[in-house]
């Protein structure tokens, strides 16, 4: 349509363009001075465009966008007065106004009021508040019968058309008419996006918004999610159902950016209000599974947080679906005790301080996963916000005073946002990772509370151990379908460290311990490897060279004192002073210690 109405203007602006040169030569010379400003053209009723027969260019293009507009609002299903900047009403006033009232005799088709006839779609529009009286037929350009009735949301659809269709009207103006290109059909169509739609929109956006985050399965994991993790949401990735909403909302409003790059900061703006809403709701979420259990006040503690950054076992959040290295330097061991070290000195932890609900554990896995899906989405889009096509244009259009300004700050926004929601991601993941080892300490703790002297030989681990091996399989199998495969690993591989630990320290709150006790010691550590090995994304390496650990450990009990000598002489750096010294303090049915053995062992660790 706006191709014809371009060969509309061409035409009259040529014929415009040649009558004032034939009726420059009719005028007195008062009235050439006028014409060559350009000034008398902007009103049609000037006595000056009289020797033209009452046509003038500006005249014309008030026409031309007169009917665009009234079309515009049809598909806006707006008013004239929708705008109300000058610009609209003086569009809106020129296009009500007769060009020479004197002349009602058929020359006022200088007006071309191009409009159809719609009387076949009259009926069912009854009832329809923009049809004032749907009972007769009526002028207008149809367009109830193709267009649906979304009406204000088309107004990010119709800017650019429009935009385009101003930008080529002013290259095709003579230069004294210029200023014409600049009003009219563009200043109300800005004006109207600014006054009507972008507040429209950010009420109703913001009530969808609302409505996604507060309904009672927005953040109720999904009952029928694939038994194996996916990490794109068409092969089933569980995402919650609020975020996957909250994240088509935030596609829509920025997708209007490539359309309407002048109003970008506005719709930057309201995606960033509608995500920190979103960001509290998260929030308030994760504090009603973590709040006063143990873990959480214990990410709380700066030391811990502090730790938990130094482990290796962090880089696995920065790379959710890559490969991690099995090799662990010894820095991160000493790490690995010493954040052991400061769990097992709460000891003795109660079950109440745990999240022993199995649903509070799979909500927080799967809003991590949730919250990393929406922050690589809101990254995506404050990457693709800006093309460099629009740029491009933006430098050319001949109303570059309608672009100037720039969004270069934008997407540091939408940067900080998406870092808002690792965070929380994170803080989700590493609440689980020491619910485990605290669920683990919780267990192990139970070595302290017996003796290990046994008259049989048994086949079976302790109780306790078997309770833990249940727990842990039973939690990653829920777990498994909502979190990847590498944070899985990160959830659950701290358990084997903290188990290793705690084993060891138990022998110093130990009396007596046989050769029996020994080998049922050995046996847990075994079950506990098997049921971490049968994690399918465990570093099954890791754990079994920490359980090792307690295995090498307690089997320097069985060992002579002279051989022990030998053994800590070689390897010396294995186990602490204080761990070899606890080997001497139990007591070993049958073992004879020497009376200044603790000296001898002193003596070598010294060297």
């Amino acid at each position: 349509m706006y191709e014809k109405v371009l060969h509309l203007a061409e035409n009259h602006i040529t014929v415009g363009e040649l009558l004032e040169q034939k009726s420059s030569t009719d005028v007195d010379s008062v009235n050439t001075p006028h014409g060559a400003n350009g000034d008398t053209s902007w009103n049609p009723d000037s006595e000056y465009s009289q020797p033209t027969g009452g046509f003038s260019v500006a005249f014309s293009l008030s026409v031309v966008q007169s009917e665009c507009q009234q079309l515009l609002c049809e598909i806006l299903r707006a008013t004239p007065e929708a705008a109300t900047a000058d610009a609209a009403v003086q569009t809106a006033r020129l296009a009500n106004k007769d060009p020479v009232k004197e002349k009602r005799d058929g020359s006022e088709g200088l007006s071309f009021a191009f409009r159809v006839t719609d009387a076949a779609i009259s009926a069912q529009n009854e009832g329809q508040g923009w049809r004032r009286n749907p009972a007769v037929p009526q002028e207008g350009y149809g367009t109830a019968s193709i267009i649906p009735d979304q009406g204000i949301f088309l107004a990010a659809s119709v800017y650019r058309p429009v935009f385009e269709f101003m930008n080529k009207i002013g290259l095709m103006l003579p230069r004294k008419y210029s200023q014409l290109g600049n009003d009219g059909l563009l200043a109300f169509v800005n004006n109207f996006l600014k006054e009507h739609f972008l507040p429209a929109i950010f009420v109703d956006y913001r009530k969808c918004v609302q409505q996604a985050i507060s309904s009672p399965a927005a953040f109720r994991p999904r009952v029928n999610a694939t038994s194996v993790y996916s990490s794109l949401v068409e092969n089933g990735r569980p995402v919650l159902q609020g975020l996957l909403a909250v994240d088509i909302i935030a596609k829509e409003v920025l997708g209007w950016v490539q359309l309407m790059p002048i109003y970008a900061a506005e719709l930057v703006e309201y995606v960033r209000t509608f995500l920190e809403r979103t960001h509290e709701r998260c929030r308030a979420s994760y504090m009603e599974a973590v709040l006063e259990k143990q873990s959480y006040i214990l990410l709380s503690r700066s030391d811990v947080e502090s730790l938990m950054c130094l482990d290796p076992a962090n880089a696995s959040l920065q790379n959710s679906f890559g490969q991690l290295d099995n090799d662990i330097p010894d820095a991160g061991i000493e790490v690995e005790i010493e954040l052991s070290d400061l769990l097992l000195d709460m000891c003795p932890i109660k079950q109440e301080n745990l999240i022993h609900d199995d649903q509070k554990l799979i909500l927080l896995a799967s809003l991590s996963d949730s919250l990393e899906y929406l922050a690589d989405s809101v990254e995506r889009l404050g990457e693709s916000f800006i093309s460099p096509s629009t740029i491009s244009e933006n430098k050319s259009d001949i109303h570059q005073s309608h672009h100037t300004r720039t969004t270069s700050a934008i997407p540091k926004s939408l940067a900080s946002l998406a870092n808002e929601y690792r965070r929380l991601a994170t803080d989700c993941v590493r609440v689980l990772r020491l619910e485990m080892q605290l669920e683990t300490i919780y267990h192990m703790q139970e070595m302290t509370k017996r003796e290990y002297v046994e008259d049989q030989d048994a086949e079976d681990p302790d109780d306790f151990i078997i309770s833990l091996t249940t727990q842990i399989a039973r939690r990653d199998e829920e777990m498994a379908p909502y979190i990847a495969e590498s944070k899985r690993n990160y959830v659950f591989g701290g358990i084997s460290s903290v188990a290793a630990n705690a084993s060891i320290k138990a022998l110093a709150l130990m009396k007596s311990i046989n050769l029996l006790g020994v080998q049922q010691i050995c046996r847990n550590s075994i079950a506990l490897e098997q049921a971490l090995a049968a994690i399918p994304s465990i570093d099954s390496e890791a754990v079994q060279q920490r359980l090792d650990r307690v295995r090498t450990f307690y089997e320097l009990l069985n060992l002579p004192f002279e051989s022990l000598l030998g053994f800590i002489a070689e390897q010396e750096y294995i186990f602490s002073a204080k761990e070899y010294l606890s080997i001497l303090k139990v007591n070993v049915p049958g073992r004879e210690i020497p009376m200044d053995a603790e000296r001898r062992i002193s003596q070598i660790l010294s060297h």
